[in-house]
């Protein structure tokens, strides 16, 4: 794994090293850094629907921890507003990479 030695992607590293589901699923973090992280997950057997596709919330939990990995990275404690997601067949390694576009600093609610 690459990843920038400072200590916000430090905590986004420590963020993903205590996420039980994703490493339930086998998601490996292969880049961190500020603004951006790189993930992967084989879609296993386990994780295909009724039609042999992969289900999307195991889809979309790879694409939700990539974005929590490079939005954490920042510093303060950051949660998703929004995502979209493609669907793969079984057997295949799917790469989940988050860029940061841009930032906006919101009030967490109440």
């Amino acid at each position: 794994m690459t990843r920038k030695k400072d200590g916000a992607t430090e905590a986004a590293r420590h963020m993903f090293d205590a996420d039980r589901a994703a490493r339930g699923l086998g998601i490996e973090l292969l880049e961190i850094a500020e603004g951006s992280a790189v993930l992967r997950m084989t879609v296993t057997a386990d994780m295909v629907n009724g039609h042999g596709i992969a289900h999307g919330g195991c889809v979309f939990l790879l694409a939700d921890t990539a974005f929590a990995c490079a939005c954490n990275s920042h510093g303060p404690v950051t949660v998703a507003a929004a995502a979209d997601i493609d669907f793969v067949r079984r057997g295949d390694d799917v790469v989940a990479e988050f860029r940061g576009r841009s930032r906006t600093l919101r009030p967490a609610p109440d």
